[in-house]
């Protein structure tokens, strides 16, 4: 039964530990993913995506102060 207990544990611990994993820093969004992924691109000598189109600004909401 220990043995079992301890597997548990450590299969856990494992768990908790690779959920942990990844970048730690804001998210990108789309618009800015495309810019970068444009920016790469002139670096590298290759092929220039199409330019992204800026996003439309957001318009506060009557019940966004609900949210």
């Amino acid at each position: 039964m220990t043995a079992r207990r301890t597997l548990t544990l450590v299969m856990l611990g494992l768990a908790l530990g690779l959920a942990a994993c990844g970048r730690k820093a804001p998210l990108d969004s789309p618009y800015e993913a495309a810019v970068d992924a444009r920016k790469e691109a002139e670096r590298n000598d290759q092929p220039v995506p199409p330019a992204p189109e800026k996003p439309v600004e957001d318009r506060p909401f009557i019940l966004d102060g609900l949210l």
